[in-house]
């Protein structure tokens, strides 16, 4: 049973057709070029690439070491519980999509996005074998044949290598690249390994091969967000129709500027519709359809070059431009204003905080819990004795020596059982290199020591030879 409108004039929903972007010259085309190179080469090779760190730890520049819970990223190294860098970076992500929206709209959805870029690399891959728009289109309906056979199944062939070196890529990111690389090669990788390489090949393969615009209209939902956050000043891809309309021939055209009758430049190609690669017709205004790769600007400038027309019939500029136009008034452009400024000031802070703590943190950390039951205990001499749980965290790669002591309540002495006293300190705690130790600790105080209920202390951690200092705050709880 279909679904079919209020009046029975048709189905509500249109069948969707495939497809078919031909291929386009122009600046935009080449900028889009330039960004695939980059991002895949940054993507696949990144891997590969080595830092030295020192001895006991990674050289690869950017792995996610799962066992050890470490991140590294070149010089920066992160633990587990410095999971707010990744926050932070989460932030500036989302109000840099929010900044570039305000600027010139879906700059994201049309050149950067992961989706754009792999389906840019398998629409090349399809023309290389099948042609470009015409041919495609007559061979899919022609009848099948052969050479028909021959090219669908090397373009699909290339396409899953593509999607396969995707996903091996991936894992990369997670074990040392040469190594990880020789065992899959030898059927010696973890079966995680070949696991995610198969969901990442089939992913991609799907993604970018089969469904290509269906993911940017009906499963991305960037185009809803990014609507409800544009405003009248953020540049678009715009067809300017105060110049392009009426539309006519070129003949047409010239035959009514004859006769003073009004003609636009638009001469009803649809060359901008044949290179969208999502199959919008730019002319009927903003879509959410539309992810602004610029490609039909490309085409509309090569359209106007030939037939001797100024450029710039689809350019990035807004609504409100046109009509300006239209009333014979100056067009006006404000990237700089208030809502940028915002998101600019907030991406500054965000980044300046966390460069700040990169710059400043420790590499070692203390913590203290206070045992809870008994709180205290009195010892024979008339003394008060509390114990604590200490954790002493060493983030670097050697052996680390800390001596611990304790401040803030007069005569306190801080002794940890298993740990070895020396002539300067009563508890020298060695921990192993990125390792976190935790000890028991008991502070006393004598009896003679005027003493309230529950005194603020201090305990540190003193690296006996890179002279680094951390402390954690806690009470001493007395009768």
């Amino acid at each position: 049973m279909s679904v079919t409108g209020a009046d029975d004039d048709g189905p509500l929903y249109a069948s969707s057709k495939k497809v078919y972007p031909q291929k386009v010259t122009g600046p935009f085309r080449r900028m889009k070029w330039m960004i695939l190179i980059f991002a895949l080469g940054v993507y696949y090779l990144l891997p590969f690439v080595r830092w030295n760190r020192g001895p006991n730890l990674p050289d690869q520049a950017v792995l996610a070491d799962l066992p050890n819970r470490r991140f590294y990223f070149f010089f920066i190294e992160l633990w587990p519980q410095e999971v707010y860098y990744f926050t932070g970076l989460l932030v500036i992500a989302a109000l840099a999509l929010f900044l570039m929206n305000s600027i010139a709209g879906r700059i994201w959805c049309g050149y950067l996005c992961p989706q754009t870029v792999w389906t840019d690399l398998f629409l090349a891959v399809e023309r290389f074998f099948e042609g470009d728009r015409r041919e495609r289109i007559k061979r899919d309906e022609a009848p099948l044949n052969m050479d028909t056979i021959r090219r669908k199944v090397g373009k699909h062939a290339v396409w899953l290598l593509i999607a396969w070196w995707t996903g091996g890529a991936w894992v990369l990111y997670f074990a040392d690249a040469p190594t990880l690389v020789r065992d899959l090669a030898t059927f010696k990788a973890p079966a995680a390994a070949y696991l995610w390489i198969a969901i990442l090949t089939f992913t991609t393969y799907t993604l970018a091969g089969i469904m290509r615009e269906q993911v940017c209209i009906y499963m991305c939902p960037w185009p809803r967000i990014q609507a409800a956050l544009t405003d009248d000043d953020a540049l678009n891809v715009t067809y300017r129709y105060d110049r392009g309309e009426p539309r006519m021939s070129v003949k047409e055209a010239a035959r009514a500027k004859s006769a003073s009758q009004p003609a636009g430049d638009c001469v009803d190609c649809h060359q901008c519709v044949a290179v969208c690669p999502t199959g919008i017709d730019i002319r009927d205004g903003a879509q959410l359809s539309c992810i602004q790769c610029s490609l039909c600007i490309d085409a509309c400038d090569n359209v106007m070059t030939k037939i001797g027309r100024p450029k710039g019939l689809i350019v990035y500029d807004t609504d409100g431009n046109v009509q300006r136009r239209i009333a014979g008034e100056t067009p006006v452009y404000k990237p700089i204003r208030a809502r940028t400024l915002i998101y600019a000031a907030i991406i500054s802070i965000v980044g300046g905080a966390m460069l700040y703590q990169l710059a400043t943190r420790s590499t070692a950390a203390i913590s203290v819990l206070h045992e809870r039951n008994p709180l205290f205990v009195r010892l024979t001499d008339g003394s008060v004795r509390n114990a604590y749980t200490i954790r002493v965290s060493n983030k670097r790669p050697e052996n680390r020596s800390f001596a611990i002591t304790v401040q803030g309540v007069p005569g306190a002495v801080l002794t940890v059982p298993e740990a070895a006293p020396t002539a300067d300190y009563r508890a020298v705690v060695t921990v192993p290199p990125d390792t976190t130790r935790e000890v028991r600790a008991f502070v006393t105080v004598p009896r003679d020591v005027p003493m309230q209920k529950s005194q603020s202390i201090v305990i540190t951690a003193s690296d006996l030879f890179a002279g680094e200092v951390v402390n954690a705050s806690d009470h001493f709880m007395g009768p």
